[in-house]
């Protein structure tokens, strides 16, 4: 089987298993989290594969948890109070050993935001997504308020209180390791489970969804995505999980993440040269590859709002630069 027919597989196993990723009640502001069994001792919580929005709560991430006779390790808590809330109680229908650690991957809202209802355990994360979360915590707080409403009553953002040390550790029976990576953010953690093979890819990955792309550097990223991917195939790694899009196996989710970055590269790179201005970017067709991603048009045009004037600003640079004569 090719990696992306195996990854294909892996997202096709996980559709079967029940109710769509991410279905919430709205009336009842019930996020209908069901943890599934992923491997042994970790269960994820699938948001929906969308853009934020009332009609999914601003649920669009997956969150996770390894529990063992360690404790229990949580991984990102969510874009709300009431997500975090929801969260413990359905955790809490799985496991009854106690919660030990919150761990928040990157520093964008719907990681931490759920932070408030786990105020009495230890919550941390890298020390560069700590630094944001407070600088634009409440940014981040008052955007979701606009997008998602009644959702978000009584969410105020709690910054991840202690740092993260990158490197290996023990969590009962399961020899883990926290990774630190960049791209997506100044400060992306993921976190690999060698016994299991299960990698907490963080908001490297997106699958069959359009990455975001607020804090990027695209060569960074491209080269994490790469470093992953050398972990998945020399078989370090076999399940992936994105914050982004379904679970799977193989590298169906990285490569679909290298290929909308390096084809965004190239299209802001030649239409800066073009003279293009960002409204004719804007315009540009998409190719038919992406054409059944999840927010498509609207992360499109963010992405190219955020970056375009970078690549502006480089070639205006090219083109001023002076002309040195040989003497």
């Amino acid at each position: 089987m090719t990696s992306s027919a195996a990854g294909w597989a892996g997202i096709l196993f996980w559709a079967l298993l029940g109710k769509p990723a991410g279905a919430v009640d709205v009336a009842r502001l019930d996020y209908q989290l069901q943890p599934r069994w992923l491997a042994p001792s970790t269960w994820v919580l699938e948001g929906a594969v969308d853009d934020f929005s009332r009609a999914n709560g601003c649920n669009i991430i997956n969150t996770a948890f390894l529990s063992n006779a360690a404790g229990t390790l949580v991984i990102n808590t969510g874009p709300s109070r009431m997500y975090g809330e929801q969260q413990r109680a359905a955790l809490n229908r799985v496991t009854v050993q106690p919660v030990k650690q919150v761990v928040s991957l990157n520093l964008h809202p719907d990681y931490f935001l759920g932070n408030q209802a786990w105020g009495d355990v230890p919550t941390a994360a890298l020390p560069g997504s700590r630094a944001g979360m407070q600088a634009e915590g409440k940014a981040y707080e008052d955007n979701l308020y606009r997008l998602c409403g009644d959702w978000m009553r009584g969410t105020e953002f709690r910054p991840s209180r202690e740092d993260i040390q990158p490197g290996r550790f023990d969590w009962g029976d399961h020899a883990m390791e926290w990774v630190r990576l960049q791209g997506h953010t100044d400060d992306d953690l993921v976190l690999i489970d060698r016994t299991t093979g299960v990698l907490f890819a963080g908001g490297l990955v997106f699958a069959e969804r359009v990455p975001t792309v607020p804090h990027a550097q695209l060569g960074r990223w491209i080269a994490s995505l790469q470093v992953m991917r050398q972990w998945i195939t020399q078989g370090q790694v076999k399940t992936v999980v994105p914050s982004h899009g379904p679970v799977h196996t193989g590298t169906h989710g990285l490569d679909q993440t290298l290929d909308w970055l390096q084809w965004l590269h190239t299209r802001m790179q030649t239409s800066a040269a073009k003279g293009l201005d960002i409204s004719e970017v804007l315009h540009l067709p998409i190719p038919e590859r992406f054409a059944r991603w999840a927010a498509l048009r609207p992360e499109y045009s963010r992405n190219v709002t955020t970056l375009y004037p970078r690549y502006e600003t480089e070639q205006f640079s090219l083109q001023t630069a002076p002309t040195v004569t040989p003497q």
